[in-house]
């Protein structure tokens, strides 16, 4: 993965919890740390989220964006 954005963080889904169009992902970053993101469903399934996976936080301006490998 190639990306921009300096503030990436990576961690282990937590959490997805799927609402009418967005979601809720948690990813737990460790020292009991959790960094929650709201995206859309859609990007849920695309990036195959699902609790126990890894990914990243991205963090943009006041944004929090996920991404995987």
């Amino acid at each position: 993965m190639k990306i921009s954005a300096r503030n990436t963080i990576k961690g282990k889904v937590v959490e997805v919890v799927e609402g009418a169009v967005n979601g809720i992902v948690k990813i737990d970053i460790g020292n009991g740390t959790i960094i929650t993101s709201s995206i859309t469903n859609n990007a849920i399934k695309e990036l195959g989220l699902e609790e126990g996976k890894e990914a990243y936080a991205v963090i943009k301006a006041s944004n929090v964006m996920v991404a995987v490998d």
